[in-house]
């Protein structure tokens, strides 16, 4: 069997368990890992990023097959997930920590994602900016065990949140609407 050319795809929308599940059963996706990126603190703990004093952001790291689902594939998949209009948050989730960002591992991903957010911008489908930032990404670590999976393991909890969070009926009225 030939080695699969594996690459990584780090984004944040929001609450990373609402990030997990939309990636989780695409074909091609390895793993999707609930995490925090882009701070000054090493290996920060959820209190600690849930403080804003560590400069994080909660994200989730994709490992994929680009053969079988291009990067340009997930962003398409990012989009349909946030409010990339918010850079305050996302839905009822507030502050840096929840901030939309794309964060590229190489200079392609870079430029996908920059022509992907333009064209989003040209769409049409929002009448304010699109904010969501596009930065290169640092190092990624990876949540604490309850946060892995959550929406597996805690399935009653998740689809709560997810309700009562105002992400399902925004995606709805935006990308099905």
């Amino acid at each position: 069997m030939a080695e699969k050319n594996l690459e990584q795809a780090t984004f944040a929308g929001g609450c990373f368990w609402c990030m997990v599940k939309p990636f989780d059963s695409i074909p091609g996706i390895e793993s999707v890992i609930s995490g925090y990126t882009g701070g000054h603190t090493v290996n920060p703990t959820y209190e600690e990023v849930c403080s804003g004093t560590t400069g994080h952001t909660e994200a989730v790291q994709i490992t994929f097959d680009p053969e079988l689902f291009p990067y340009e594939d997930l962003v398409e998949v990012y989009w349909q997930q946030t409010d990339p209009t918010d850079s305050a948050g996302q839905f009822v989730d507030r502050g840096d920590s929840y901030r939309p960002v794309i964060f590229y591992h190489n200079e392609k991903q870079k430029e996908i994602a920059e022509k992907s957010k333009a064209a989003l911008q040209n769409s049409g489908r929002f009448k304010k900016e699109i904010v969501t930032q596009i930065e290169p990404a640092e190092t990624f670590y990876p949540a604490e065990d309850y946060h892995q999976d959550f929406y597996k393991k805690n399935p009653a909890h998740y689809q709560g949140y997810r309700s009562a969070s105002g992400r399902d009926q925004y995606i709805e009225s935006i990308w099905k609407g």
